[in-house]
């Protein structure tokens, strides 16, 4: 027999009970069905779940997401530090308050939905997709251990990401005035010429420079994480090789001398480098400086130096695929939605390079018809 439908009373009026078999053929009850037909649809389903192998045992759902979240917290921790304590915090702040508590059978998706609305209103959209996906990534944990039949935080609309409207590129002038003005010269131009990163920069170590071939051997990130600097794989955790140009070669020269192999380029050789304060760091009173010689020199900040290596790579001929290794962006369409602003004036050469193919063309072609005829009257002559 697959269950039993039968009625009780209650002080609201009669309800109904559904008994049946789990799977693992212990019997279990489902109460407070107020119609036998209710209670009968409720009984088919578990019998067709069953029978499909999707069936989800209801006491497994009753416990709330403060309660599994500790453990998918736990499971994140082989992220970067970078990675998994923006996670953490976005637990504490945003999602703990309004859903620890909560049972996750009794979450509806259209509860999510204003939830993600609500905060869209007061917080960016990278504060916004990041708690959702804490609350989304434990509902999908809570699915893969069949607690839940389907996630009810997946589908939701949720706020667009927008990128930097107005990005700085600096010209090759405006390059060496920044870094004349610094106290750390050779860092800016490391940083404007070859696009790597801060933490890459701050984590090269002499014997990541091959002076002969006059590259940089990009395979650590030291990334500030609260107080602490991190040190652990590139983003993509894949290594490349950057160049770089001559003009960095004395000054790069400079920074690596008396070091051993494994000192650090940047700094005294021993801790890494900390990121600028972005109020009254050493590279913000530079870019003041710049500033008041020149008013109409941009604001920046480091990463934007990354932008301007993009910029003047492109500029002097380099195509995506060169631009994308040295950036080290996963993939050439990674590159184009980031810089495909820059490469406009590619597509106006292009043009002017077929012109001047096609004219070519007809020339050579109007040559070879002309001497054609030319040969060909000859022959009538004769």
């Amino acid at each position: 027999m697959a269950g039993s439908v039968t009625p009780y009373s209650t002080s609201q009026g009669k309800r109904y009970r559904v008994r049946y078999r789990k799977p693992d053929h212990t019997q279990t009850d489902k109460r407070g069905f107020k119609t036998k037909r209710e209670a009968e649809l409720f009984l088919a389903s578990v019998t067709v779940s069953k029978a499909a192998g999707d069936y989800i045992d209801p006491a497994l759902a009753r416990v709330s997401v403060g309660d599994l979240a500790p453990l998918w917290l736990r499971s994140k921790l082989v992220l970067k530090p970078s990675s998994s304590k923006p996670l953490e915090g976005a637990w504490g702040v945003h999602v703990a308050e309004r859903w620890g508590d909560r049972e996750i059978s009794t979450i509806v998706p259209s509860e999510v939905q204003v939830w993600v609305s609500e905060l869209a209103g007061r917080r960016s959209p990278s504060v916004v997709i990041r708690a959702h996906g804490v609350l989304a990534g434990i509902l999908d944990m809570a699915v893969t251990d069949r607690r839940l039949p389907r996630n009810p935080a997946r589908g939701v609309k949720l706020p667009r990401k927008t990128g930097k409207l107005n990005r700085v590129y600096l010209s090759h002038d405006q390059v060496h005035t920044l870094a004349g003005l610094s106290a750390h010269p050779t860092l800016v131009l490391c940083l404007a010429y070859t696009g790597i990163r801060w933490g890459e920069a701050t984590a090269l170590r002499v014997r990541h420079i091959n002076f002969l071939r006059r590259r940089l051997n990009v395979e650590e990130n030291a990334v500030k994480v609260g107080a602490i600097i991190h040190l652990g794989t590139t983003k993509g955790h894949e290594r490349r090789s950057v160049p770089y140009p001559e003009l960095l070669s004395a000054g790069l020269a400079e920074q690596c001398a008396d070091k051993g192999p494994t000192q650090l380029v940047f700094g005294g050789g021993t801790f890494h480098m900390k990121s600028p304060d972005s109020v009254d760091g050493w590279f913000v009173n530079t870019v003041r400086r710049a500033q008041q010689a020149n008013p109409d020199f941009p604001f920046l900040t480091p990463h934007d130096l990354r932008h301007t290596a993009a910029s003047l790579a492109i500029s002097s001929g380099a195509n995506v695929k060169a631009v994308q290794r040295m950036l080290g962006h996963a993939s050439a369409a990674m590159t184009l939605d980031t810089y495909g602003d820059l490469f406009d004036d590619d597509l106006e050469m292009v043009a002017a390079k077929m012109q001047e193919a096609a004219r070519e063309a007809s020339i050579g072609k109007s040559w070879a018809i002309n001497l054609a005829q030319q040969m060909s009257s000859g022959s009538k002559c004769s």
